[in-house]
């Protein structure tokens, strides 16, 4: 035993120095997979796949887990079709995970029907620490082949998993889930279920992850753990996650920095290295602008002059969507604020629903008020069937509210207590939107097509 385990670590060793000279094989051999006899595979429960880069040819492999856990981090991957021998692909660059000695605030239950507000902590209550001795794990493959199924392993003693990347172009049809405030709960593992059951080549969870507050680092580890051993498709294949901040995920909920969202920006901060909001390029036929409603980042101001550039620059694609936690037409909370203070959602509609309007947004993704639903086609806060946004939303994968009807709120079309999950099936440039209830049951049935806005950059058709 004592000689296969020398073996093995000469065989890790020599992975990593065949990994910096930027070569795939070993003494004229593929590199090998060693897992001495009776030794335990390492298999990390909270492996996911993500995106910082075009996902049409990267894909992020990250995990959390202890840093002596595995003895050489660094990824083989290969063509699954091909048959071709292992890549040696990059080690891993790691980062702690948060260690949260003494939280500064403390979630309450707020006046707001279940909404978290915060208040100094009781210096008698116990002091949180939460895990204490994990790494963050990442490796980002790149120069992939566009529509191509991957395999990889985690140096020489992991198991061999399989991913499968985007296809170059929309030519074929293809369909991602959606939703948001899913939590750690019964409901949110049924509904993880339900999504990897549509076999989806992406997730998006649009903030409120685990709900740890930015406090609570066992709660983002469970969120992870639990997407992990959920979200595989019917093929054996990771589905990658793709994210967008919430109030949940930050020490103070609004007015803060990345800073105070403490364990998603270490986990994400691959996509938003310098911002809390981003955008996700699928080559030239998607773009999920994903943003910040307020928690890192002000609604007006920076983040409205860059969501202007963004749209105008992206105004000719197939499939342009934006995607926030806070909605803009709110299901639950009021809308109309009161002497100074904003409503829920209107800061966005002064300052960002007139860009949707104008760069021919094609659906906007809501979350935040733990409901369904569709709101009617809006253009200007008006109805219009021709020219109108479709928002959907409200947030209900794991945690669920009682919604307004649109007799009190006109612009809302169609609405209901449900978990749910959305399933968005794009074809050419029409996208087919299936809301399904925890159980798998179809809630709804919409289809936002090709408008006949015009695309034309600072050219509006009201």
């Amino acid at each position: 035993m004592q000689h296969g385990s020398n073996r093995r670590h000469f065989l890790a060793s020599s992975v990593s120095l065949a990994a910096s000279l930027g070569v795939s094989r070993l003494f004229g051999q593929d590199v090998p997979k060693i897992t001495p006899e009776g030794e335990k595979r390492f298999k990390p429960d909270s492996l996911f796949l993500t995106w910082q880069q075009d996902p049409t040819t990267t894909m992020t492999i990250q995990w959390i887990g202890q840093a002596k856990q595995v003895d050489e981090p660094t990824i083989l991957y290969r063509d699954r079709g091909k048959g071709d021998g292992w890549i040696i692909g990059p080690s891993c660059k790691t980062t702690a995970f948060p260690v949260v000695e003494s939280a500064s605030v403390r979630p309450e239950r707020g006046a707001d029907a279940g909404e978290a507000a915060t208040k100094p902590a009781d210096p008698t209550a116990p002091k949180y620490t939460g895990p204490t001795d994990l790494t963050i794990f990442r490796a980002e493959l790149t120069k992939l082949s566009p529509g191509t199924e991957y395999e990889f392993t985690i140096g020489l003693s992991a198991p061999t998993y399989r991913f499968r990347t985007m296809p170059t172009k929309a030519t074929k049809a293809f369909h991602f889930v959606s939703g948001g405030d899913v939590g750690i709960g019964a409901h949110a593992l049924a509904n993880n279920k339900v999504a990897a059951g549509q076999d989806p080549m992406f997730a998006l969870v649009a903030g409120d992850l685990g709900y740890d507050n930015g406090v609570n680092g066992a709660t983002a580890l469970k969120f992870i753990q639990n997407y992990a051993a959920t979200m595989t498709d019917s093929q054996g294949r990771l589905i990658p996650l793709v994210t967008c901040l919430g109030n949940h995920e930050v020490r103070g909920s609004y007015g803060k920095t990345l800073k105070e969202a403490t364990f998603f920006t270490p986990l994400f901060n691959g996509l938003y290295a310098d911002t809390s909001y981003a955008t996700l390029d699928f080559g030239d036929y998607l773009s999920l602008v994903l943003l910040d409603t307020g928690h890192c980042a002000k609604i007006a101001g920076e983040q409205t002059a860059w969501l202007e550039k963004t749209l105008k620059d992206r105004a000719g694609k197939a499939h342009l969507i934006a995607v926030d936690h806070v909605p803009c037409y709110p299901s639950y909370r009021v809308p109309e604020g009161k002497g100074d203070k904003f409503g829920t959602g209107e800061e966005q509609r002064k300052n960002w629903c007139p860009l949707f309007d104008k760069y021919g947004v094609d659906v906007v993704l809501e979350h935040h008020d733990h409901t369904f639903k569709r709101t009617r086609p809006l253009n200007d806060g008006k109805v219009d069937e021709a020219t109108g946004i479709t928002y959907l939303g409200d947030g209900s994968w794991g945690k669920l509210r009682i919604p307004k009807t649109p007799e009190l709120r006109p612009y809302l079309e169609e609405v209901s207590s449900n978990y749910h999950i959305t399933m968005h099936r794009l074809e050419d440039e029409q996208r087919f939107h299936l809301a399904f209830g925890e159980t798998g049951k179809v809630l709804d049935v919409h289809r936002t097509g090709k408008k006949p806005r015009n695309r034309t950059p600072g050219v509006t058709t009201r």
